[in-house]
């Protein structure tokens, strides 16, 4: 058994760590303070990108990780 993660790994991981804090800002403050429906669309649809980026690194690390 592995030890040590291979540093691409690492970083899958570290990313995936800065995309989830990304998310929760936008989440719970950015959408809340935005006073326009031009500002509120852009962070729906960052929202999802987002969640769309987590959910692939998440997949890529479970690949490297079995």
């Amino acid at each position: 058994m592995k030890t040590l993660l291979d540093d691409h790994v690492y970083d899958l991981m570290m990313q995936m760590i800065a995309e989830n804090k990304s998310l929760w800002r936008i989440k719970n403050n950015y959408k809340t303070d935005a006073d326009c429906d031009e500002c509120r669309d852009f962070w729906n649809r960052m929202e999802k990108d987002k969640e769309e980026h987590i959910s692939e690194l998440g997949e890529l690390i479970k690949s490297h990780m079995s």
